[in-house]
Formats: C-alpha cells, sequence, structure tokens
C-alpha cells in the first residue's frame, strides 16, 4: 500500500512534469467499473485551466490552483500517478487520465480498484471533513507526544490517520524496530524520552525514503524493510525476526531488542 514516502514521489512527479499546462480534458480511463472517480460535469471544471500547485497530505494528493478547483487522489492499496507523453500510450490500469493541451498526459493508475479521485474546492476544508491529524512530515514533537496518548498499542496508535496522517505498517515497523519498542507496547506507558525518540526516527525514516523516491533497495542494509519476514536475522542484534497481529495488521518486529514500556 503507497505510503507518505510513494505519495510524495507522485506529487513530485506532477510538479515536475504536469503543472503550469492547459487542460484540455480529463477523460475516463479503462475499466472504471467501481471505481470512485469525478463525473463529467466535475471534470469539465478543469478544462482550459492549469494546475499551478500541489499539495501532500499523509497519503493524500491535491493538484489544483489557488482559486481551486482541486483533483483529490487517495492511492488505495496499489494506485499511482504516472505522467507522459502521447507517444508512450496511456499505461495500463489507467482509470482517469487528464489530457493537456499539447503531447502532455497524467494517468491516475489504479490496479486494485482501492483508490479514488474526487473534485474539491478547498484542501484544508477536505482534510478537516476526513478528520486527518497532522502530517508526519510536520508534526512537531509536543504534538505527537500529546496525540499518541491511548490505552491501545503504540503500533496502533502510529497508523491511526486521525492521530498523525502518513504513517503506515511498513514504516510503523521500521520505527519500532529502530527505536527498539515493542509493538504491542501500549501507547500511554510510553515514556517522555521514548515519544522524542519515536518523532524524530520517523521523522528521519520517512524523509530518508522520500530523499531516494520510494526505491526501498537504496536504503540502509540494516533496516527491517530488508528483512519483513519471520526467522530472518535482525539486522541490528542479531536476534530473529517475528511477526503477530496488532490491532488486525500484521507486525513484523525483533523481540529481542524491542521492549514492551513498563
Amino acid at each position: 500500500m503507497p505510503e507518505l514516502p510513494e505519495v510524495e514521489t507522485f506529487r513530485r512527479r506532477i510538479d515536475a512534469g504536469a503543472l503550469n499546462r492547459t487542460v484540455a480534458e480529463i477523460r475516463p480511463g479503462n475499466d472504471i467499473t467501481h471505481v470512485e472517480l469525478p463525473d463529467a460535469a466535475a471534470r469539465a471544471r478543469f478544462e482550459g485551466h492549469q494546475f499551478t500547485q500541489t499539495r501532500r497530505h499523509g497519503k493524500y494528493i491535491f493538484v489544483g490552483s489557488a482559486s481551486g478547483p482541486w483533483l483529490n487522489l487517495h492511492m488505495g492499496m496499489s494506485g499511482s500517478v504516472r505522467v507522459y507523453d502521447t507517444e508512450d500510450g496511456d499505461p495500463d490500469y489507467a482509470r482517469l487520465v487528464v489530457i493537456f493541451e499539447g503531447d502532455r498526459r497524467m494517468a491516475f493508475r489504479d490496479p486494485r480498484k482501492f483508490g479514488w479521485v474526487r473534485v474539491i474546492d478547498d484542501p484544508d476544508a477536505e482534510i478537516a471533513r476526513l478528520e486527518l491529524g497532522p502530517d508526519a512530515l510536520e508534526i512537531d514533537a509536543s504534538q505527537f507526544a500529546d496525540r499518541i496518548e491511548g490505552r491501545g498499542a503504540v503500533k496502533s496508535a502510529l497508523i491511526d490517520q486521525a492521530k498523525v496522517a502518513g504513517i503506515g505498517n511498513l514504516w510503523a515497523d521500521e520505527t519500532l524496530y529502530q527505536t527498539g519498542i515493542h509493538p504491542d507496547t501500549r501507547a500511554g506507558d510510553l515514556s517522555g524520552k521514548q515519544r522524542g525518540d519515536l518523532h524524530r526516527t520517523f521523522g528521519r525514516i520517512l524523509k530518508a525514503v522520500c530523499d531516494v523516491d520510494a526505491h526501498y533497495a537504496e536504503l540502509p542494509d540494516p533496516w527491517l524493510i530488508h528483512r519483513r519476514k519471520t526467522g530472518h536475522e535482525c539486522g541490528r542484534c542479531g536476534g530473529t525476526i517475528e511477526s503477530r497481529k496488532v490491532g488486525g495488521r500484521t507486525s513484523f518486529y525483533c523481540p529481542d531488542h524491542q521492549e514492551r514500556a513498563t
């Protein structure tokens, strides 16, 4: 599932290749049954206008202009954005295609059909309507310490988009692995130091993944991302990776160096 670094990579693609170009048409792509897309009237609002800016909040992308309207894209389980020229042809699983004047195109690609595209007027209003927490790359340490409170497991708190927007299963596990905190630890039992460590660590991790455009092979070898398999050797302490369900999600961790808060 695309998390914050993947979505940030898609946003940068749009910035680099699709801004300040006049929209000629936005049309549905192929096999759009059961995919939430804007209707013809909503799509027509963009014709003759240009996308001049993008925003990302958590796992959501907003593409539009200061006066609106905006496309709001959510990647679901397997969505992505492609920016390309006519001669390249539409990518497979293209569910929505933006046709710019000239040869440039932008497609929302979604093989599994869990993503969606909506037309909105105000990103801030939409973020509030979706009840998203602060973006994981913007939340400060004090905000995070307050929002992480609760009786549930810290793993569940980290992936709760209403608390912090953008952290998913992969990078929550990586954060806990690198800070030595067991995923089952109650969030409310964390010390002030542990909360600070979590905040610094997920910020560092997310920035590092964004810096390599979410190409995981370029991340440091000791990271959990390279050994997310039960029985694999831990890259930090030589222990053995295990997995368990936490809040309904499979969590990978090393019991030898990830301890519960007491």
